[in-house]
């Protein structure tokens, strides 16, 4: 299989570029921007493998993406590439509204001059797999039910609104020109290789320096959480099993309190590596992120029937084999945290952040 895999030196594009290149023995592209969230050292494990290629370009770029297509003639596209952090989105939304939105359709635009061109049996072997998340259904209540693939669309921050911008591009690329286009929203991913702004590593590699740990509001947030490599077998999954103009709903059955997820890293942390005190004492309760969705629940059931695919790490072995990976990988994530990110609040205004988290 020859597959084009955007944003593959991100987290979850690089676990899923690892698992087709290192254990499918798949030929891939990646296709990735670098930004600050893209570290081609997340693929070193790929480099020099055959079949393997890696293509610096921004998927908003017509001119790149149809050289792509043309030079390496992919048999499927696996789509990740987006901006995704909600506070980066919060404090400007413009790079979301061109990576997700504009690149998304200069993609699909790629993909279906391609597809176009082919012979009847690459037609129909062709997918374009469209990746998304959880957050573009909105927020739910503490007692109601998990999304799924029916729950109507109600996203409440830029980076949502962008992704669901996007999904909507990518149905209706399907609906009207007959691209084969399948569609995924997963929970929250964790694991190795995540970029330090997000909670679980930000709050593992705080509480190992012994800086406070900082929880949104009242740490009351609900998260559905999945290990990474359990997404990348499900995105093979789907576009080897699943069914174009589907949507598939991809999570963990792993629901957890935000402050419960910190106080896991804790624990974890004090375990294996004990400081001077508990590092629960760190803990801190700082200013909510405005608009902060209450609870994301995904129920996964009809991937799990139709694809036969499940999770298998669950929260407490997930999150061991995350806390390992850390504490023997400082080579990857003490260069991000000492050039690229140090572990500031983002998404509120200067002034106001400091004076409430004070």
């Amino acid at each position: 299989m020859r597959v084009l895999v955007t944003g593959g030196a991100g987290f979850i594009g690089s676990a899923l570029v690892r698992h087709l290149a290192l254990e499918r023995g798949w030929a891939v592209l990646v296709v990735d921007k670098l930004t600050y969230a893209g570290d081609r050292r997340s693929l070193a494990a790929c480099e020099g493998k055959p079949g393997f290629a890696f293509l610096r370009a921004d998927i908003a770029d017509a001119d790149a993406m149809a050289a792509a297509f043309r030079e390496f003639r992919p048999e499927a596209v696996m789509h990740l590439a987006a901006e995704s952090h909600v506070d980066r989105s919060i404090a400007g939304a413009a790079p979301f509204v061109r990576t997700n939105v504009e690149g998304t359709f200069v993609l699909l635009e790629a993909a279906r001059a391609h597809w176009n061109a082919l012979d009847a049996a690459g037609r129909g072997r062709f997918r374009f797999l469209h990746v998304s998340t959880d957050e573009v259904f909105g927020s739910l209540g503490l007692e109601d039910r998990a999304f799924d693939e029916a729950t109507p669309y109600d996203p409440r921050s830029p980076y949502s609104a962008t992704k669901a911008a996007s999904d909507h591009l990518a149905r209706a690329w399907h609906h009207t020109h007959g691209l084969p286009v399948l569609v995924t929203n997963c929970s929250n991913n964790y694991g190795p290789f995540h970029f330090p702004e997000k909670l679980i590593p930000l709050v593992l590699l705080n509480a190992l320096e012994g800086k406070p740990l900082p929880v949104y509001g009242d740490g009351g947030n609900v998260r559905d959480w999945l290990f990474v490599e359990d997404h990348a077998r499900a995105l093979v999954a789907v576009l080897e099993r699943g069914r174009p103009g589907e949507t598939y709903c991809v999570g963990g059955r792993s629901e957890m309190r935000n402050l419960e997820v910190v106080e896991a890293i804790c624990d974890a942390l004090d375990e294996r590596r004990p400081g001077a005190r508990p590092r629960r004492e760190l803990i801190r309760f700082v200013h909510d992120r405005p608009g902060h969705d209450r609870r994301y629940a995904i129920d996964p059931s009809k991937a799990e029937r139709e694809l036969d695919w499940r999770a298998r790490e669950t929260f407490g072995s997930g999150l061991a084999r995350t806390v390992e990976w850390y504490l023997d990988n400082d080579w990857w994530w003490r260069p991000l945290r000492e050039q690229r990110y140090a572990g500031e609040r983002l998404g509120l205004p200067g002034a106001r952040e400091k004076e409430e988290e004070r």
